[in-house]
């Protein structure tokens, strides 16, 4: 199960999100190709630019905490992250601003990077990835959308379904996965950084926690039901010269036909009544 897309559509230009996805992509470009077939200078290169806990300790290699954000270890590592990216980073973007934005996934990559370090300061494994950075774009979209709606892609050994879920349930799942398998696995064996994902989501839930408290905390979930403050998008496959496309509009606009620019607007904290908890149904 993988999401593809959410229903929550942001109200500017996500530039900081597309430069981002880009420059990911230019750097992966830069170096994979030509090192994948070479596997000792493949290793040798992130070994220089990856975060390796024991260097880091050793030298304070302060520059890998953010060159290994742009770095990923094969072309599903990078269009995983990307797909994740697209999807989550356009609202962080649209609550924070474009330069605000910025700021707050460097330094959820930043502790995304020292949490992967104290798991194990001793490890030689070079880390690297975005992950830890969208992760924090990922607990940042929870705490504000907790039930916007994400369609994810379900694949049963040969059936594949759409299915759609609320983000904190897809969210909340994805992270208790990070913890568990976090403590399952040995950190000096490799593979998935756990602790990484963790913390680059703690700390994103944790930054944008002021936000949430100014904009009303509790109150707010109530105001919103949890949900986007704006319209959501309804995608409906349709049917021209027998060939089927996918079509979106904005849902429930009815005769108050107002832009986004106006239902995007942060309804205050009580002015209607709703659930107490987003984590609950209610009217929607």
């Amino acid at each position: 199960m993988f999401p593809i897309r959410d229903h929550n559509p942001s109200e500017r230009t996500p530039f900081i999100t597309y430069a981002l996805i880009i420059a990911n992509v230019a750097i992966f470009l830069s170096y994979y190709p030509e090192l994948a077939s070479q596997p000792a200078q493949l290793a040798g290169f992130y070994n220089e630019w990856g975060l390796v806990p024991v260097e880091f300790l050793k030298q304070g290699e302060v520059i890998t905490l953010f060159s290994s954000m742009f770095l990923h270890g094969g072309w599903m590592h990078l269009i995983g992250n990307m797909l994740f990216l697209w999807i989550f980073g356009d609202n962080l973007e649209d609550l924070l601003g474009h330069v605000g934005f910025l700021i707050f996934y460097l330094a959820s990559g930043v502790v995304a990077g020292m949490g992967q370090y104290l798991s194990d300061p001793s490890s030689a494994i070079p880390m690297v990835g975005a992950s830890g950075a969208i992760a924090g774009v990922m607990g940042g979209y929870l705490l504000m959308f907790p039930r916007a709606r994400i369609d994810v892609l379900v694949i049963i050994i040969i059936l594949i379904k759409i299915f759609t879920i609320p983000a904190w349930l897809m969210l909340g799942l994805w992270f208790g996965l990070q913890l568990v398998n976090g403590l399952a696995m040995d950190a000096m064996g490799g593979g998935v950084a756990y602790w990484a994902h963790a913390g680059g989501f703690i700390a994103g839930v944790l930054f944008i926690l002021p936000i949430w408290l100014r904009r009303g905390g509790p109150g707010y979930w109530a105001a919103t039901h949890g949900k986007p403050p704006h319209d959501e998008v309804e995608y409906r496959v349709t049917r021209a010269s027998g060939i089927p496309r996918v079509r979106s509009h904005r849902a429930n606009r009815g005769a108050d036909d107002r832009p986004l620019s106006d239902m995007g607007r942060i309804p205050r904290a009580g002015r209607r009544r709703g659930p107490s908890s987003p984590w609950s149904g209610g009217r929607d």
